[in-house]
């Protein structure tokens, strides 16, 4: 064997070896990429469905749950493509059940009392997680300019209401216990939180609500007389309760401002 043939045959050792080290290093990062997209699907998917499954029903309009249902459909198409062992066609199967309930009007979504700091604290944790969603849908070009803003208001109101559920919580159970004074330091304390929603109509309702049942409370503690005072309770708790769901509010509500 000459010594052409030996460097030939070195030349093409050396060239089949650079060749299966680049084709391993591309079959390697082709592998960790995959992995990376799966990985970032079904995080979008956990963390829509978090929200839609966790967030008590008075923080949930229509608009939002099929914005939810929306990233959660999504994300499972991306991981059906991806072929994986993740359980998508339940998924998805269960996804599309929910979105044809929304649609309906059937959905059930439970209301949660607001009576802890750490239900507060939680709650606040997912209307914050749900904000930087819907930013995240409009700057990579899902949801138009107007759709974001609308939602924004709507999650940044609910996140000042999250602290004043709190607050009308503690007032009604100290004027159940006639702790007239600290009835109404919570009741400013509510309307301080509502009044943090600037320009949203729904909020300035709120706040005159509560100030007017400040003033009942300020009266009652002065006279004594109590003889209004369930009536006028139960009255402020009943548009409390439904607050978010009373239409004659939305309707007074301006999102586009």
């Amino acid at each position: 064997m000459n010594t052409i043939t030996i460097v030939l045959l070195l030349l093409t050792v050396v060239v089949i070896s650079i060749v299966i080290v680049v084709v391993s290093q591309m079959r390697e990062r082709a592998r960790i990429e995959r992995a990376r997209r799966v990985a970032s699907l079904e995080d979008a998917y956990n963390r829509a469905f978090r929200i839609y499954d966790e967030l008590p029903g008075q923080y949930l309009t229509r608009d939002i749950k099929l914005l939810l249902l929306r990233r959660m459909e999504e994300a499972c198409e991306g991981l059906r493509q991806e072929s994986t062992e993740l359980p998508v066609k339940e998924w998805l199967a269960t996804v599309r059940e929910n979105k044809q309930m929304v649609m309906d009007g059937t959905d059930e979504h439970p209301k949660v009392i607001i009576d802890s700091p750490e239900k507060s604290n939680y709650v606040k944790e997912l209307l914050q997680s749900l904000f930087k969603l819907i930013e995240f849908l409009h700057k990579s070009g899902k949801i138009n300019a107007s759709t974001a803003k609308a939602n924004l208001r709507h999650v940044l109101f609910t996140i000042h209401k999250t602290h004043a559920d709190l607050f009308v919580f503690q007032a009604r159970d100290h004027v159940k216990q006639n702790e007239l004074r600290k009835a109404i330091h919570a009741y400013h304390l509510a309307a301080s939180e509502m009044a943090k929603s600037r320009g949203n109509d729904m909020a300035a309702k709120a706040v005159a609500a509560f100030k007017a049942r400040i003033h009942e409370l300020e009266q009652e503690l002065s006279s004594g007389d109590r003889s209004h005072s369930a009536e006028q309770q139960t009255k402020l708790d009943k548009q409390w309760d439904t607050f978010l769901h009373d239409d004659s509010w939305k309707k007074k509500a301006d999102y586009d401002d």
